[in-house]
């Protein structure tokens, strides 16, 4: 139960900054629009998340599909990024 607690505590947060900031930069129109439904959207997506972890068999399953997911996320988010099909425009 640790094992997976920690996971949902640590990994949680991460994955859904991941999954909101795909969301969010690959949405079509302007990002001053479509940022602060989405950025609403994050807590109801963290619990969801956390809640999830809990139905791995085992803490190190747990760590193993939050960490993959985290690590991917971010990959997509980074690899979309460099190939220019998503970029971070300032207001």
């Amino acid at each position: 139960m640790w094992g997976k607690s920690l996971a949902a505590a640590l990994l949680g947060l991460p994955l859904t900054a991941a999954v909101i900031g795909l969301v969010t930069l690959s949405w079509p129109g302007r990002s001053e629009v479509v940022t602060l439904p989405w950025l609403l959207m994050s807590f109801p997506l963290w619990i969801g998340v956390m809640a999830t972890v809990f139905t791995a068999r085992s803490g190190l399953r747990a760590w193993a599909w939050m960490g993959g997911l985290t690590v991917l996320g971010y990959a997509l988010l980074h690899g979309l990024k460099l190939i220019g099909w998503i970029q971070v425009v300032a207001p």
